[in-house]
């Protein structure tokens, strides 16, 4: 029997749209079905939280467990309970200080920093401690990074010394221990306190440090910078502590100084 090209392309035609059909009416299915089935982010909130109780052994090991099942929402955040997003985040300001900038002082400005890798982090480590209102936590990052905008200003010998410019900082088998304290009931100010345990490695770029302008000497910074950092960090090290204390002390507070953990945690 010979089949016509005409009924070839019919029978070819209709079998694609059937296909068609067939595959729109699934993902209508499968996405209506998900609408229906999908929890309200107060459910999910009660389901993972609601299974750490105070007053039991296991609650810090449960917490942990918590703490890395809630990286799904770093990325987005979670806007119903007022949590911005967390990977990244960013801070607009922070400042330090150090001595007198008549003297042997400085002053350290970094704007507009973003901070990535919280998705891929692991929280290792946690411990409640109810007497002094506050949570220990140790987390590990594969890689973390950070950039922004400086500012500093010193004087030296009465020389003032003024740069600025964009910097970035990745930091590679990195650890850190965050501890979060509440200074009185809930809703009260959150104090936080970021020490470093760990850097396996780091790359970082300073620009216009050397002299403003000279890009090319940026290389020549860089390359002293990414070097010798080993030998620097035990006196850059609590600079580093302060400064990630302070964005996080904002930071915190910002999107979890109201978060109703009472309701989930029994």
């Amino acid at each position: 029997m010979t089949i016509s090209k005409k009924s070839q392309i019919t029978s070819t035609t209709m079998a694609l749209a059937y296909v068609t059909a067939l595959i729109a009416f699934c993902g209508i299915t499968i996405g209506s079905t998900n609408a229906i089935e999908q929890p309200s982010i107060r459910e999910e909130m009660s389901r993972l939280l609601g299974k750490c109780h105070l007053q039991s052994d296991d609650y810090d090991f449960c917490m942990k467990d918590v703490f890395n099942d809630l990286r799904a929402y770093f990325p987005t955040g979670i806007p119903e309970y007022n949590v911005k997003p967390f990977d990244p985040h960013h801070a607009s300001f922070v400042e330090l200080r150090r001595g007198d900038q008549n003297g042997l002082g400085f002053k350290l400005i970094l704007r507009n920093v973003s901070e990535y890798g919280w998705t891929q982090s692991e929280v290792t480590k946690f411990h409640s401690d109810f007497e002094q209102n506050r949570i220990i936590y140790s987390q590990y990052f594969p890689e973390k990074s950070l950039n922004g905008w400086y500012e500093f200003s010193a004087k030296v010998f009465g020389t003032p010394i003024k740069r600025s410019g964009f910097w970035n900082m990745t930091l590679y088998d990195y650890s850190q221990t965050t501890s979060v304290r509440r200074l009185g009931g809930p809703g009260t100010l959150l104090k936080i306190h970021v020490e470093v345990d760990r850097i396996g490695g780091m790359r970082m770029h300073v620009g216009d440090v050397l002299a403003p302008g000279r890009a090319r000497l940026d290389n020549v910074s860089d390359g002293v910078i990414n070097s010798a950092w080993p030998l620097g960090l035990p006196f850059i090290k609590p600079i580093i502590n302060e400064l990630v204390s302070t964005a996080f002390t904002d930071i915190f507070n910002e999107s979890f100084r109201y978060f109703p953990l009472h309701q989930f945690i029994s």
